[in-house]
Formats: structure tokens, C-alpha cells, sequence
């Protein structure tokens, strides 16, 4: 009887043991873990300007577990955000992807049930798997829904802490001599800095994206910002050049001076007298 027992106690331990070779430990996002998602995203949306939005985040089986819907906001947007972060997990697909592979043609898709192609659903990662998704509807448009959700979802997920940028005092002379970037934002930053330098007028300029903090080292120029950029091009993407601007504030620029421009808002330098060397900050 006692080797019955022994037996069958290895017969016992070697079956769960195989039986554990075939699953795995799932993770998946809890309340907590959702409302921090949805601070990340609002903190976003204000950092920003957004005009508001609703913000869904459901688990890695779709199912909604917080929902917060900001001031203004549209009252369908509350369902098509909870489509979005749904269709973000059941398809381990930021929702862009289906929204852009029906504008190439597939149409087909739309028919799926339980499915919302709109741009603004991204699936949350933690340690390589996803364990939930947020979904962002209502924004200023469908980018900023997406900028949203991605912002909301980095929140949640583990990252390295950046590390401590330094440049010394000839790096920086000679970046000022030349004009060029000292931080290029790819280490992940949300911003750039630019030891800039002009010696003449330039375009008249316009960043979608990023608002530009402005401080003068040395020099004098003529600025103006607002009014209406003439003949503007796109040089690439979010940025847009033209020949000068029409209307708009014209300010005289000195050493010392600061000026904020914010996204969006045209912007040129119309005179420069002599060598006019300033420090530009782009915050994204």
C-alpha cells in the first residue's frame, strides 16, 4: 500500500508538472493599473491642449474596466473608444494599421464584427505581453486620439530612466559657431534643443508639432509671429515653409530676450543684423 502511495504520488506530481509545461502565467491589467493609463493619457491631452476626448481601457480579453470621458467631449465617443481599445487587444493591432490597410482597398474588413478600423487604439505591453488596450475618441483629430492612447499606455509600461545629457562649454561654442542641434530628442525625449545661429532673414516657418522656446544669447533681430505664412510648403513631416508672412506681431529681439511660439502658430525672423545666436528648445 505505502508503494501504491509513492507511486502515485510521483504519477501525481509528474502530470502536473507536464501540465504546466503547456501554460504560462497571464498577466493582465487591473483597476489601478487602468486609472494610471487614463492619468497618463489626460496629462497628455493637457500638456498639449487637447480639446478633450474619451478615454476607454479595457483587459486583455476586451472587457471594459475604466472609462473617463473629459469635458466636451462627443457623446458617442464613450462606445467608439471602447471599440477601439477592444479591437487594439482582440487583434494585437494598433487600430491605425486596419484604418489605413481599408483606405488601400480592403474593404472587406469593415464587415468583422466587433470592430472598430479607427485610428486611436493601441494594446498595453508589459514585459512582452498585452494585457489590456486603451482606446482614445474625441480628441482634436484621429492623430491626436492615437497620440493619446500611446501616451496613456507608456504610463503603464516599465522604462529605463533617461540618462543625464552634458555638453561642455567648447561642444557648445562650437555648435553656436556653426548652428546645429545639440539633443536631437532620440534617446526619447519629448523635446530638442538647437544652438541656432543666423547672419541673415530666413523663411517663414511653421511646426505642426512642436512649440518652439526661444533665448537670445547675442545679437538683434527682427521677429514676427501670427498672421498667415505666404506660399507655404511642406519640407517634411509636420513642417512647412514660406516665403514670408502676411499680418502677424513684429517684435525687436536683444540679448536676454525670451519667446515662446506655440505649435502651430507661424513664426519668422524678417531681420537679422550681424551674427544672431539663440538657444531653441522644441517641445513635442
Amino acid at each position: 500500500m505505502k508503494r501504491f502511495l509513492i507511486i502515485s504520488a510521483i504519477a501525481i506530481s509528474l502530470f502536473a508538472a507536464a501540465a504546466n509545461a503547456q501554460t504560462f502565467d497571464k498577466k493582465s491589467i487591473t483597476l489601478d493599473g487602468a486609472r494610471t493609463v487614463i492619468a497618463g493619457a489626460k496629462a497628455y491631452a493637457k500638456a498639449n491642449n487637447a480639446p478633450g476626448g474619451v478615454i476607454a481601457v479595457v483587459d486583455d480579453g476586451g472587457n471594459l474596466v475604466a472609462l473617463e470621458r473629459l469635458d466636451g467631449t462627443f457623446t458617442a465617443g464613450a462606445n467608439i473608444s471602447v471599440g477601439k481599445a477592444k479591437t487594439a487587444v482582440m487583434f494585437k493591432r494598433p487600430t491605425k494599421f486596419f484604418e489605413d490597410v481599408i483606405k488601400n482597398g480592403r474593404t472587406s474588413m469593415v464587415a468583422l464584427p466587433d470592430f472598430t478600423p479607427l485610428q486611436g487604439g493601441v494594446p498595453i505591453m508589459i514585459d512582452g505581453q498585452i494585457i489590456g488596450g486603451v482606446g482614445v475618441s474625441g480628441a482634436m483629430s484621429a492623430a491626436q486620439d492615437e497620440e493619446l492612447a500611446i501616451a496613456g499606455a507608456a504610463s503603464l509600461t516599465d522604462q529605463k530612466p533617461l540618462p543625464v545629457s552634458f555638453f561642455d562649454s567648447k561642444t557648445v561654442s562650437d555648435a553656436f559657431a556653426k548652428g546645429s542641434v545639440l539633443e536631437d530628442g532620440s534617446n526619447g525625449e519629448n523635446y530638442m534643443v538647437h544652438a541656432s545661429r543666423r547672419e541673415k532673414s530666413g523663411m517663414s516657418e511653421v511646426h505642426t508639432l512642436d512649440t518652439d522656446i526661444i533665448y537670445v544669447l547675442e545679437g538683434t533681430a527682427t521677429f514676427v509671429t501670427g498672421g498667415r505664412s505666404i506660399d507655404p510648403k511642406m519640407t517634411a513631416a509636420n513642417e512647412f515653409r514660406g516665403t514670408s508672412i502676411e499680418g502677424g506681431e513684429t517684435r525687436q529681439l536683444k540679448k536676454g530676450d525670451v519667446v515662446i511660439v506655440p505649435n502651430g502658430t507661424p513664426h519668422w525672423f524678417k531681420q537679422v543684423d550681424g551674427a544672431f545666436l539663440y538657444y531653441v528648445v522644441k517641445v513635442r
